[in-house]
């Protein structure tokens, strides 16, 4: 099963042009969603708008070597590692879904496009990758979704609680689902099974994209360009009149109206952190 293309076995029924039809209209929704977002919720327009002010506030000027400093550290940290998360167990799930919806997506472009029937085979190493990056993508996604969600680990709902929120999580993750069993039916085959779970598959994955400007999809384009102009307004001062985080700066000290927490350490008082809240 993980070395065979399903794809081209679909061919010997569905002709391999309609496949990449269908392909290159999820990309296109992808484009589509992702510039309609742009436009609808404004983000460009306030993105440019707070470049501009951050940069005429600059206390000191950032050269082009820093920037690419910059732009190498949040392509490593917040892009690849996912920096930004402080809780390990939703990074790794992150992580999870993220490389292997990448992995699943190039591997299926590759054997719709250059391996669509069985007289071009694909090579047994990108059929693997195509099922291993299905499998991440469930294992991220389930485990966030049972185990991590706030509204689930924190708040106390019920796990099946449904909401517009969860729309692109809950069709990634059945559309690699259907996706996989209908790959594994189709080697069994079982016709009318592999047909229905096709057919889910392919709703599942249609809504996945046509959702987007719905959805969270979007934001694995804004995050990038929001976390560098968040180390460049570290770098260049921008970000020097945000409150400090020392017990020591006068600014601090007033928030505070007891005397016990005036010369108190910064993290004093965060023991609530030792145990996730999960009395409920």
């Amino acid at each position: 099963m993980f070395t065979s293309n399903p794809f081209a076995e679909l061919s010997a029924s569905v002709s391999p042009s309609v496949m990449q039809t269908y392909v290159v209209i999820m990309a296109l929704l992808v484009i589509g969603g992702t510039l309609f977002d742009v436009v609808h919720k404004k983000s460009a327009t306030y993105f440019f708008r707070n470049w501009r002010e951050g940069r005429d506030k600059a206390k000191k000027q950032v050269g082009g070597g820093q920037k690419m400093s910059i732009a190498v550290q949040t392509a490593v940290v917040d892009v690849a590692l996912s920096g930004e998360f402080c809780n390990p167990r939703r990074r790794i799930a992150h992580l999870l879904g993220m490389y292997g919806f990448v992995i699943y997506v190039i591997a299926t472009a590759v054997m719709v496009f250059a391996y669509p029937t069985p007289a071009t085979p694909a090579p047994a190493g990108l059929a693997a990758l195509w099922y291993i990056g299905a499998l991440m993508v469930c294992v991220g996604g389930y485990w966030f979704w049972f185990f991590i969600r706030v509204d689930v680990a924190a708040e106390g709902n019920s796990p099946f609680r449904f909401v517009r929120a969860d729309l692109f999580i809950v069709s990634l993750v059945l559309s690699t689902t259907f996706g996989l069993l209908w790959a594994w039916l189709q080697t069994t085959g079982s016709v009318g099974w592999a047909t229905l779970f096709l057919a889910l598959y392919l709703i599942a994955t249609t809504v996945l994209f046509v959702s987007i400007p719905w959805s969270k999809f979007s934001h694995m384009f804004f995050k990038p360009a929001a976390a560098f102009e968040k180390r460049v307004s570290k770098a260049d001062g921008t970000a020097s009149n945000l409150p400090t985080l020392t017990r020591d700066d006068p600014e601090q000290q007033k928030r505070h109206s007891m005397e016990l927490l005036v010369d108190a350490p910064m993290n004093m008082g965060l023991g609530i952190k030792r145990e996730a809240p999960r009395h409920y």
